[in-house]
């Protein structure tokens, strides 16, 4: 079996099997477009778009990994980062938002930056 790898030569084999160039096109753009950008999970507290994360087991992440995983949330919605540390982990390419407080968060991300901003707070972060 021959795996094509160019874009050009997905887009034959595409062309060549639908039948309707419009189909085609649309088959093509799902295959050679990039992904987007999906919100991280977390094996131990969940997913950051829809899991509301309990109290008990951030409590047992380290300071740095609640910063990331708050950070985390921050930049998956286009948060632009100010600190050097912020900037080095998450770089801004994509940002739209320099006052974290005009990020659009959904209630789940809105409840888990609280929460972790609590932890963070109760463990002297």
């Amino acid at each position: 079996m021959i795996i094509e790898r160019s874009s050009e030569s997905v887009w034959k084999r595409i062309v060549g099997i639908a039948a309707m160039p419009a189909l085609a096109a649309v088959i093509a753009c799902l295959v050679l477009s990039p992904s987007p950008a999906r919100a991280n999970c977390y094996e131990l507290i969940g997913c950051t778009n829809k899991d509301y994360f309990k109290n008990a087991q951030l409590k047992q992440l380290s300071c740095q990994i609640l910063w990331e995983v708050r950070n985390t949330i921050y930049k998956e919605r286009g948060y632009c980062f100010h600190t050097q540390k912020g900037i080095q982990a998450f770089g801004n390419a994509g940002c739209k938002y320099d006052d974290a407080g005009k990020v659009p968060l959904n209630a789940a991300e809105r409840y888990n930056v609280g929460a972790i901003k609590k932890v963070e707070a109760k463990k002297g972060c």
